[in-house]
């Protein structure tokens, strides 16, 4: 192993479709590189906050990663919190990190 590291950034927008409001209070994280190394990131909120989101809202941010490949993919869930006290994971779809060059 060469010992590089990659950085990857990435926007994520997250928009409550529901007829009820909800704020995202934790996040996890899958993150498995090119080699098949997995990591777990688990937190409260994204990027320091926990918004709260009315139906139609939207809430969007750009964080980033760093994996031990030239690409990777990433996963997860939102952890959210409706008015009512009622709790669900909002999934994350699987996306692709790569540098432009390996993106074809």
């Amino acid at each position: 192993m060469s010992g590089r590291q990659y950085a990857f950034a990435y926007t994520v927008k997250i928009a409550n479709q529901s007829a009820v409001t909800a704020r995202l209070e934790s996040r996890h994280w899958i993150i498995t590189d090119a080699g098949g190394h997995v990591e777990e990131v688990r937190g409260p909120g994204v990027v320091g906050v926990q918004p709260r989101l009315r139906p139609g809202e939207s809430f969007e941010y750009t964080s980033w990663c760093v994996i031990a490949t030239p690409s990777g993919e990433m996963r997860g869930s939102y952890q959210m919190v409706t008015d009512g006290g009622g709790q669900f994971d909002a999934d994350i779809a699987p996306f692709h990190l790569g540098l432009p060059q390996n993106l074809n």
